[in-house]
């Protein structure tokens, strides 16, 4: 059903083109046009047309997974662009999904930009033998961010504070909240340009609430949980949330090791209830190890078959890449206009990294105030933003302001087909207090699955983990950021 109104819609849009067509206009009819293959029935066809409908320009079909335990969503995304005389660029992605159990998302984002070096080529592997062309990024430019989001969460999981709740007081709650609000990335030049230092800005307004559980069989949060065990249980207040931070990005041993850190400060700023007033510092230290000689990481071209790093540039579900004039191609063939996407291909070349993480987030609140539980970081199974973390105990485990994370991660793709193997290991804990954060007594567990990324299609990880003090967990999941672009706003 949703893609036959897709046609539909794309045949209307289509049919309003005339002699000065408008470049909106002209994307939906290149968009109808490809469609076609939804009417003819052939394996070609059918991957065509699939293709089309889940990556195509300006209109596809939205798919993801909500946060652990509220199901797949689908729906519906708009995606366009503008490019200005002054080499300037904005980016705009609308999309809205909802699952199964009742909970939705909907969100509007806008990227701006300038675009370096004048007209962009990108290209891909060539198997002529030839040197691809890669994509520059802007050295001095600043990359700018501005979303409102808002999502609806039928179910998310408590089971107290800190490191040593159990099982007995697992409970739920509803959760929904609005980010409006923007962030800026502004790259150093100069003596630090080889650095890739960028300062990081961002400011949002949040505006949370929290509602009893819908989960029939378990009790909802109020049953076993006040303020004082769950602080913000009573009463949920706005944020602003102004935050400043360093990015450091460098490439090092001729591109041996990829560092990415961010050193982070938030403030949490409760103007209507300062009882709830807090702030937040994060650490985030990655290192990317390739096994292999590969294209430059900045290079679009690392859309093959191994989980491909976010471009900047690229919005939630947008994979056009940056470049006023692009024109991509894949082994001499020119990509389909109505999906920019690059296209699957099993003639990539093997790929695979070694990525080590350590992870610090602590909070602070003054004398009288509290760190809302509803904002406190969680490990076990996957956090609300999606991402894994001592994924062999249940979701939402262990919650509290304080957080410590070891991850190791050995990902390799099979073949030349676009899916990877990917094996894992989590250490880490949950504290109440700053002082709680140690490396001693750490949770553990051990990851092993598989991957998909095939082209400009979205993440799926099958995965099997195993190792915690409760059993084992098994996950599959459509990555929220679909089609490589760069992440949603956080939910904490």
């Amino acid at each position: 059903m949703k893609a036959r109104a897709l046609l539909v819609l794309l045949a209307i849009a289509a049919s309003a083109r005339g002699q000065n067509e408008s470049r909106l206009h002209r994307d939906f009819r290149v968009e109808g046009t490809a469609l076609k293959a939804c009417t003819k029935f052939s394996f070609g066809n059918l991957t065509d047309c699939g293709q089309t409908l889940v990556m195509g320009q300006p209109m596809h079909i939205a798919v993801g997974s909500l946060s652990p335990q509220n199901g797949f969503g689908a729906g519906l995304a708009f995606v366009e662009h503008k490019d200005f005389a002054s080499e300037w660029r904005d980016n705009w992605d609308i999309d809205a999904l909802a699952t199964t159990n009742g909970s939705w998302r909907a969100g509007a984002y806008m990227k701006a930009y300038r675009l370096p070096g004048g007209p962009i080529v990108m290209q891909f592997p060539s198997t002529s033998g030839a040197k691809p062309k890669t994509t520059p990024l802007f050295t001095s430019a600043p990359l700018l961010n501005f979303y409102s989001q808002s999502i609806s969460l039928n179910r998310v999981d408590y089971f107290g504070l800190g490191p040593y709740t159990t099982p007995v007081a697992h409970t739920t709650y509803g959760f929904s909240e609005n980010i409006t609000g923007m962030n800026a990335t502004l790259p150093v030049a100069g003596a630090l340009a080889p650095a890739k230092l960028a300062v990081v800005l961002e400011l949002n307004g949040r505006f949370p609430s929290i509602r009893p559980g819908m989960e029939g069989s378990l009790p909802t949060i109020g049953a076993l949980f006040n303020e004082t065990t769950a602080p913000g249980l009573t009463r949920q207040t706005g944020y602003l949330e102004p935050s400043e931070g360093l990015r450091m990005t460098p490439a090092l041993f001729n591109d041996h090791i990829r560092i990415n850190y961010l050193l982070q400060f938030q403030q949490f700023v409760a103007p209507a209830d300062s009882a709830y007033s807090f702030r937040r510092w994060n650490g985030d230290f990655s290192h990317e190890i390739p096994l292999y000689k590969l294209l430059p990481a900045k290079a679009a071209a690392l859309y093959t078959s191994v989980r491909a790093p976010a471009l900047q540039y690229d919005g939630p579900d947008d994979c056009t890449g940056s470049g006023s004039n692009i024109s991509v191609k894949h082994a001499g063939t020119p990509q389909n206009p109505a999906r920019p996407c690059p296209v699957i291909s099993t003639t990539a070349k093997l790929e695979g990294s070694i990525t080590l993480r350590a992870f610090l987030s602590e909070s602070f609140a003054d004398r009288g105030s509290n760190v809302p539980f509803y904002l406190s970081p969680t490990i076990g199974g996957s956090d609300i933003n999606s991402t894994p973390m001592l994924a062999s105990y249940p979701d939402y485990r262990f919650r509290g302001p304080d957080l410590l994370l070891f991850q190791g991660t050995l990902e390799h793709s099979l073949g030349k087909l676009p899916i990877g193997a990917i094996f894992s290991v989590d250490e880490g804990k949950i504290g109440l207090r700053r002082d709680d954060v140690s490396i001693d007594h750490l949770r553990h567990t051990f990851t092993i699955g598989m991957t998909i990324h095939a082209g400009g299609l979205p993440v799926v990880d099958l995965l099997f983990t195993w190792g915690g003090a409760e059993g084992t967990h098994t996950t599959g999941s459509v990555s929220p950021s679909l089609l490589g672009g760069s992440s949603r706003p956080s939910l904490f």
